[in-house]
């Protein structure tokens, strides 16, 4: 289709009041001016969508359901979307070393400070890896970012988007980011190494590299406020041009020793909860080494759980945790995920 023809489905769509059809007319008139290196054009569009968007919310007069609920009218994104939330986490809930906190604060501050950094002509990054082990905060880092930003949370269901259907991956990508882009939001992809899996069903790996090129120009069209977060435990199966796309990349490690302390003083504050053996807790702090921040918590979580289970509910307000207790649910995690004790 010309442009022509697609100035003409948007005045038809918009004079029938059809929205839907209209917002398909307009994104369709995007990516037409991206392909025709109008991106100029291109972004000022994206611009007066998103901002009409927004104005639309803000007018009502209730909003009847949660978002996700609105989200999901959209029939084509149904199986693409997880989640959509806002988030109340903030920096100071994740546990992480000096230098990762450093990183994520530098990004919330150029955001906070886009205006600005737009007025001189100064780019803003909006492109975010996560990687590390499973359990290391990569998941959380994402909440984080959307709480401190209060920007809303799209969660991508990645499984749903790899297709074996030849082109498909590449087109439910281009949905996704296209929803996004008309949002000022945090987009999260989780796993993202799962598109390594496309090469199962191609032997010439031809469809990667749609997938891969698809990305690309994706990346390149993101609007700045729109931010993408993607994370994954398996950087090495990752496209070096998309790596190289990505404006910072962060990795997260296993906790040390002090990271543990620090993560069971977290998660006993506020409460009267104690250990009933501090020998033993020593210990088991030696033991958890090699362990995800995930699975600390969740051992030390199971022990206060048996612990009160073990106690009369008029006991329950002041008790002490049964420090053996934690000590064999952590010996029970090591051999669960392969550790060597």
């Amino acid at each position: 289709m010309s442009q022509l023809d697609h100035i003409k489905d948007i005045a038809k769509y918009g004079l029938e009041n059809d929205q839907d059809k209209l917002l398909y007319a307009l994104n369709e008139l995007i990516e037409h001016s991206k392909k025709s290196n109008k991106v100029n054009f291109a972004i000022q569009l994206q611009s007066i969508l998103r901002d009409s968007v927004q104005q639309q919310r803000t007018n009502r007069l209730s909003v009847v359901g949660s978002l996700k609920h609105q989200l999901k009218q959209d029939g084509e994104l149904d199986e693409f979307i997880i989640e959509k939330l806002t988030s109340d986490y903030r920096l100071e809930d994740i546990i992480s070393d000096a230098a990762t906190k450093e990183k994520l604060d530098f990004f919330i501050a150029e955001h906070r400070k886009i205006e600005l950094l737009r007025k001189l002509h100064l780019p803003v990054s909006n492109k975010l890896l996560l990687h590390g082990p499973s359990g290391c905060g990569k998941t959380l880092a994402a909440y984080v970012l959307a709480g401190e930003l209060n920007k809303m949370m799209i969660v991508v269901n990645l499984g749903s988007i790899v297709s074996s259907r030849l082109g498909e991956t590449s087109k439910n990508l281009s949905r996704i980011f296209k929803r996004a882009a008309t949002e000022s939001c945090v987009l999260f992809i989780d796993e993202f190494d799962s598109l390594g899996k496309v090469r199962d069903y191609s032997q010439d790996h031809g469809e990667m590299k749609r997938v891969v090129n698809t990305l690309l120009q994706l990346f390149d069209y993101l609007p700045q406020d729109t931010i993408l977060v993607t994370a994954t435990n398996q950087k090495e199966m990752l496209d070096e041009a998309l790596l190289r796309r990505f404006d910072l990349a962060i990795d997260f490690e296993l906790p040390t020793k002090q990271k543990i302390k620090e993560l069971i003083d977290k998660t006993l504050s506020n409460t009267n909860f104690k250990f009933n053996n501090t020998k033993i807790v020593t210990k088991c702090i030696d033991s958890a080494i090699g362990l995800s921040y995930y699975s600390v918590q969740k051992t030390l979580i199971n022990s206060i759980k048996k612990s009160i289970f073990k106690t009369s509910e008029k006991e329950v307000v002041n008790f002490n945790i049964d420090a053996a207790e934690w000590r064999n649910l952590i010996q029970q995690e090591r051999l669960q995920v392969g550790t060597k004790l």
